[in-house]
């Protein structure tokens, strides 16, 4: 178990999902993600979330990174 300056250490962001569409390559499904960090910046990404979220909810939250 991690202590808890171990989780001190962490760099938790939450982002806003701009773009999402299927990664048909990745080995299990996955949608590749361009993510809004504000100030920070943005990042793209993929995540093997498929099975849990249709496009259209990505967009309508903010998320944890």
């Amino acid at each position: 178990m991690a202590s808890y300056e171990n989780f001190l250490r962490l760099d938790i962001r939450v982002g806003k999902v701009l773009e999402e569409e299927p990664f048909p390559d990745a080995r299990k499904p996955a949608y590749k993600l361009k993510i809004d960090f504000g100030s920070l910046g943005g990042k793209r990404s993929s995540s093997q979330i498929r099975d849990l979220y249709r496009p259209e909810e990505l967009g309508e939250n903010s998320w944890q990174w």
